[in-house]
Protein backbone atom coordinates (compact mmCIF):
# COMPACT_ATOMS: atom_id res chain seq x y z
CA UNK A 1 0.00 0.00 0.00
CA UNK A 2 1.19 3.51 -0.80
CA UNK A 3 1.49 6.25 1.78
CA UNK A 4 -1.26 8.22 0.01
CA UNK A 5 -3.76 5.42 -0.53
CA UNK A 6 -7.29 6.80 -0.42
CA UNK A 7 -6.15 10.40 -0.83
CA UNK A 8 -7.15 12.73 -3.65
CA UNK A 9 -4.87 15.33 -5.19
CA UNK A 10 -5.00 18.17 -7.72
CA UNK A 11 -1.86 19.32 -9.53
CA UNK A 12 -2.23 22.49 -11.59
CA UNK A 13 -0.24 22.54 -14.80
CA UNK A 14 0.29 18.81 -14.47
CA UNK A 15 0.71 17.77 -18.10
CA UNK A 16 4.47 18.40 -18.41
CA UNK A 17 7.67 19.21 -16.57
CA UNK A 18 7.65 19.35 -12.78
CA UNK A 19 3.85 19.14 -12.66
CA UNK A 20 3.74 15.88 -14.61
CA UNK A 21 6.51 14.40 -12.45
CA UNK A 22 4.68 15.40 -9.27
CA UNK A 23 1.39 13.96 -10.54
CA UNK A 24 3.12 10.71 -11.42
CA UNK A 25 4.78 10.48 -8.02
CA UNK A 26 1.54 11.15 -6.17
CA UNK A 27 -0.19 8.43 -8.20
CA UNK A 28 2.71 6.07 -7.51
CA UNK A 29 2.17 6.68 -3.79
CA UNK A 30 -1.48 5.68 -4.14
CA UNK A 31 -3.32 8.97 -4.54
CA UNK A 32 -6.07 9.56 -7.05
CA UNK A 33 -4.81 12.48 -9.10
CA UNK A 34 -6.38 15.21 -11.20
CA UNK A 35 -4.33 17.71 -13.20
CA UNK A 36 -5.12 20.87 -15.07
CA UNK A 37 -3.78 21.30 -18.58
CA UNK A 38 -4.18 23.60 -21.55
CA UNK A 39 -3.07 21.75 -24.67
CA UNK A 40 -2.20 18.07 -24.22
CA UNK A 41 -4.45 15.98 -22.01
CA UNK A 42 -2.29 13.63 -19.94
CA UNK A 43 -2.93 9.91 -19.59
CA UNK A 44 -3.56 7.93 -16.41
CA UNK A 45 -4.93 10.87 -14.42
CA UNK A 46 -8.13 12.88 -14.43
CA UNK A 47 -7.48 15.77 -16.81
CA UNK A 48 -9.21 19.13 -16.44
CA UNK A 49 -8.71 21.68 -19.18
CA UNK A 50 -8.24 25.02 -17.43
CA UNK A 51 -6.34 28.25 -18.00
CA UNK A 52 -4.81 29.46 -14.73
CA UNK A 53 -5.16 33.03 -15.95
CA UNK A 54 -8.95 32.55 -15.70
CA UNK A 55 -9.97 32.84 -12.03
CA UNK A 56 -13.26 31.04 -12.57
CA UNK A 57 -11.51 28.12 -14.28
CA UNK A 58 -9.09 27.75 -11.37
CA UNK A 59 -11.88 27.48 -8.81
CA UNK A 60 -13.91 25.20 -11.10
CA UNK A 61 -10.95 22.81 -11.37
CA UNK A 62 -10.81 22.49 -7.59
CA UNK A 63 -14.55 21.87 -7.41
CA UNK A 64 -14.43 19.29 -10.21
CA UNK A 65 -11.62 17.41 -8.47
CA UNK A 66 -13.51 17.29 -5.17
CA UNK A 67 -16.68 16.14 -6.95
CA UNK A 68 -14.85 13.51 -9.02
CA UNK A 69 -13.09 11.91 -6.06
CA UNK A 70 -15.52 12.78 -3.29
CA UNK A 71 -12.75 14.54 -1.36
CA UNK A 72 -9.62 16.65 -1.77
CA UNK A 73 -6.55 16.11 0.37
CA UNK A 74 -3.65 17.58 -1.60
CA UNK A 75 -3.32 20.69 -3.75
CA UNK A 76 -0.11 21.32 -5.69
CA UNK A 77 0.05 24.82 -7.18
CA UNK A 78 2.44 24.21 -10.04
CA UNK A 79 1.08 26.08 -13.08
CA UNK A 80 3.12 29.19 -13.88
CA UNK A 81 4.32 31.47 -16.63
CA UNK A 82 7.97 32.39 -17.08
CA UNK A 83 7.97 35.98 -18.29
CA UNK A 84 11.44 37.52 -18.19
CA UNK A 85 13.09 40.35 -20.04
CA UNK A 86 14.36 43.91 -19.74
CA UNK A 87 12.31 46.08 -17.39
CA UNK A 88 11.28 48.47 -20.16
CA UNK A 89 9.75 45.56 -22.10
CA UNK A 90 7.61 44.32 -19.22
CA UNK A 91 4.51 46.48 -19.06
CA UNK A 92 1.11 46.33 -17.44
CA UNK A 93 -0.10 43.48 -19.65
CA UNK A 94 2.87 41.26 -18.77
CA UNK A 95 2.56 42.17 -15.10
CA UNK A 96 -1.15 41.38 -14.95
CA UNK A 97 -0.75 38.05 -16.75
CA UNK A 98 2.19 36.91 -14.62
CA UNK A 99 0.50 37.82 -11.37
CA UNK A 100 -2.77 36.25 -12.50
CA UNK A 101 -1.17 32.88 -13.18
CA UNK A 102 1.67 32.80 -10.64
CA UNK A 103 -0.02 34.48 -7.66
CA UNK A 104 -3.78 34.90 -8.03
CA UNK A 105 -4.39 31.35 -9.26
CA UNK A 106 -2.52 29.68 -6.34
CA UNK A 107 -4.37 31.92 -3.89
CA UNK A 108 -7.80 31.14 -5.34
CA UNK A 109 -7.01 27.43 -5.64
CA UNK A 110 -5.84 27.27 -2.02
CA UNK A 111 -8.91 29.19 -0.86
CA UNK A 112 -11.24 26.83 -2.71
CA UNK A 113 -9.34 23.69 -1.72
CA UNK A 114 -9.32 24.56 1.97
CA UNK A 115 -13.10 24.32 2.03
CA UNK A 116 -12.87 20.64 1.07
CA UNK A 117 -9.85 19.64 3.15
CA UNK A 118 -10.00 17.97 6.50
CA UNK A 119 -7.34 17.43 9.13
CA UNK A 120 -4.31 16.23 7.20
CA UNK A 121 -4.88 18.42 4.15
CA UNK A 122 -1.80 19.62 2.28
CA UNK A 123 -1.25 22.71 0.14
CA UNK A 124 2.08 22.82 -1.71
CA UNK A 125 3.18 25.56 -4.08
CA UNK A 126 6.04 25.33 -6.55
CA UNK A 127 8.12 28.48 -6.22
CA UNK A 128 11.61 29.20 -7.50
CA UNK A 129 15.03 29.91 -6.11
CA UNK A 130 14.84 33.32 -7.82
CA UNK A 131 12.55 34.31 -4.97
CA UNK A 132 15.79 34.55 -2.99
CA UNK A 133 18.42 35.29 -5.64
CA UNK A 134 18.03 37.01 -9.02
CA UNK A 135 20.86 35.43 -11.02
CA UNK A 136 20.41 37.51 -14.16
CA UNK A 137 18.98 40.87 -15.16
CA UNK A 138 15.46 40.59 -16.46
CA UNK A 139 13.99 38.53 -13.61
CA UNK A 140 12.24 41.40 -11.80
CA UNK A 141 8.68 40.35 -12.63
CA UNK A 142 9.14 36.60 -12.33
CA UNK A 143 11.07 36.97 -9.05
CA UNK A 144 8.33 39.18 -7.64
CA UNK A 145 5.66 36.61 -8.46
CA UNK A 146 7.57 33.73 -6.88
CA UNK A 147 8.47 35.77 -3.81
CA UNK A 148 4.75 36.39 -3.30
CA UNK A 149 4.22 32.63 -2.95
CA UNK A 150 6.47 32.58 0.12
CA UNK A 151 4.41 35.25 1.86
CA UNK A 152 1.18 33.53 0.85
CA UNK A 153 2.39 30.21 2.18
CA UNK A 154 3.32 31.70 5.54
CA UNK A 155 -0.13 33.23 5.79
CA UNK A 156 -1.85 29.98 4.81
CA UNK A 157 0.19 28.05 7.35
CA UNK A 158 -0.80 30.43 10.11
CA UNK A 159 -4.49 30.46 9.18
CA UNK A 160 -5.02 26.81 8.27
CA UNK A 161 -2.61 25.19 10.72
CA UNK A 162 -5.21 25.04 13.52
CA UNK A 163 -7.40 23.01 11.14
CA UNK A 164 -4.64 20.45 10.58
CA UNK A 165 -3.92 21.69 7.05
CA UNK A 166 -0.28 22.37 6.24
CA UNK A 167 1.13 24.78 3.67
CA UNK A 168 4.59 24.58 2.11
CA UNK A 169 6.41 26.06 -0.88
CA UNK A 170 9.15 24.19 -2.74
CA UNK A 171 11.76 26.43 -4.39
CA UNK A 172 13.48 24.45 -7.16
CA UNK A 173 16.75 25.57 -8.64
CA UNK A 174 17.37 25.25 -12.39
CA UNK A 175 15.28 22.31 -13.58
CA UNK A 176 15.52 20.47 -16.88
CA UNK A 177 12.12 21.16 -18.44
CA UNK A 178 10.97 22.25 -21.87
CA UNK A 179 10.84 25.86 -20.62
CA UNK A 180 14.40 25.66 -19.27
CA UNK A 181 16.27 22.79 -21.00
CA UNK A 182 19.60 21.49 -19.74
CA UNK A 183 21.15 22.06 -23.17
CA UNK A 184 19.77 25.57 -23.48
CA UNK A 185 21.80 28.72 -24.23
CA UNK A 186 22.24 29.57 -20.52
CA UNK A 187 23.56 26.16 -19.45
CA UNK A 188 27.19 27.15 -18.89
CA UNK A 189 26.26 30.39 -17.16
CA UNK A 190 23.95 28.55 -14.79
CA UNK A 191 26.67 26.00 -14.07
CA UNK A 192 29.00 28.83 -13.11
CA UNK A 193 26.46 30.41 -10.78
CA UNK A 194 25.76 27.09 -9.12
CA UNK A 195 29.48 26.52 -8.68
CA UNK A 196 29.87 29.85 -6.88
CA UNK A 197 27.42 28.69 -4.25
CA UNK A 198 29.13 25.38 -3.56
CA UNK A 199 32.77 26.39 -3.97
CA UNK A 200 33.44 26.76 -0.26
CA UNK A 201 32.24 23.24 0.50
CA UNK A 202 33.81 21.65 -2.54
CA UNK A 203 37.25 23.13 -1.89
CA UNK A 204 37.36 21.21 1.36
CA UNK A 205 37.31 18.00 -0.66
CA UNK A 206 40.43 16.68 -2.40
CA UNK A 207 38.22 15.80 -5.38
CA UNK A 208 36.57 19.22 -5.61
CA UNK A 209 37.31 19.72 -9.33
CA UNK A 210 35.85 16.37 -10.34
CA UNK A 211 32.83 16.89 -8.11
CA UNK A 212 32.14 20.30 -9.66
CA UNK A 213 32.53 18.91 -13.17
CA UNK A 214 30.03 16.17 -12.35
CA UNK A 215 27.45 18.49 -10.80
CA UNK A 216 24.41 18.60 -13.11
CA UNK A 217 23.58 22.01 -14.54
CA UNK A 218 19.97 21.47 -13.58
CA UNK A 219 17.99 19.20 -11.35
CA UNK A 220 15.32 16.99 -12.86
CA UNK A 221 11.53 17.18 -12.56
CA UNK A 222 11.66 13.77 -10.88
CA UNK A 223 13.97 15.07 -8.14
CA UNK A 224 11.72 18.06 -7.53
CA UNK A 225 8.68 15.77 -7.44
CA UNK A 226 10.21 13.59 -4.73
CA UNK A 227 10.32 16.45 -2.23
CA UNK A 228 6.97 17.83 -3.36
CA UNK A 229 5.18 14.50 -3.17
CA UNK A 230 6.78 13.82 0.21
CA UNK A 231 5.08 16.86 1.71
CA UNK A 232 1.59 15.26 1.76
CA UNK A 233 2.79 12.31 3.85
CA UNK A 234 1.63 11.89 7.43
CA UNK A 235 5.18 12.57 8.57
CA UNK A 236 5.09 16.08 7.08
CA UNK A 237 2.65 17.33 9.68
CA UNK A 238 4.11 20.66 10.79
CA UNK A 239 1.63 23.47 10.07
CA UNK A 240 4.45 25.96 9.61
CA UNK A 241 5.18 27.33 6.17
CA UNK A 242 8.42 25.63 5.13
CA UNK A 243 10.40 26.71 2.11
CA UNK A 244 12.70 23.86 1.03
CA UNK A 245 15.04 24.27 -1.91
CA UNK A 246 15.65 21.61 -4.55
CA UNK A 247 18.85 21.31 -6.54
CA UNK A 248 21.62 18.80 -7.12
CA UNK A 249 24.58 19.41 -4.80
CA UNK A 250 23.92 22.74 -3.06
CA UNK A 251 21.31 25.09 -4.41
CA UNK A 252 22.27 28.74 -4.45
CA UNK A 253 18.88 29.30 -2.80
CA UNK A 254 19.61 26.79 -0.07
CA UNK A 255 19.11 29.49 2.54
CA UNK A 256 15.39 28.95 1.99
CA UNK A 257 15.62 25.43 3.32
CA UNK A 258 14.89 26.34 6.92
CA UNK A 259 11.49 26.21 8.53
CA UNK A 260 9.57 29.40 9.05
CA UNK A 261 8.78 29.94 12.70
CA UNK A 262 5.71 32.09 13.42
Amino acid sequence: MGSLDGKAALVTGGSRGIGAAVAGKLAELGARVAVTYQNTKPDNVHGIRADSADPDAVVAAVEETAAEFGRLDVLVNNAAVFQVGPLEELGREEFDHTMAVNVRAPFLAARAAARHMRDGGRIISIGSNVAVYAPFPGFTLYSASKTALIGMTKGLARELGPLGITANVVNPGPTDTDMNPADGPMAETIRGLTALAVTDGLLRSPNWWRRWRETPVRTSPARASTLTAGSPSDQASSPRGRVPAVHPASNYAQVTGRAWTP
